[in-house]
């Protein structure tokens, strides 16, 4: 666990920790390479669909704030000027 350093664990005594240490940086990263291995990495289709998704739902977003930014602008104009 993270909270747990070189193999204590961090108690409370009415609300204050106790015996809470500094992690090392050598720990840090074992910890780090042992949270990595955990983690279910996508499969190259998988990677590819969800970019193209993604860049799809950008696009789609963009124009939508293109098209809402341009009729604001016009009214604006026939408004003001």
């Amino acid at each position: 666990m993270a909270t747990e350093t070189r193999g204590e664990s961090v108690t409370e005594d009415k609300g204050k920790p106790v015996g809470k240490k500094r992690t090392t940086p050598a720990l840090f990263v074992r910890q780090v390479v042992a949270e990595l291995r955990k983690v279910i990495w996508p499969t190259r289709k998988e990677l590819i669909t969800y970019t193209v998704i993604s860049l799809v739902f950008v696009l789609i977003m963009v124009a939508l704030v293109s098209v809402l930014d341009w009729g604001l602008q016009k009214g604006i104009f026939a408004v003001f000027g």
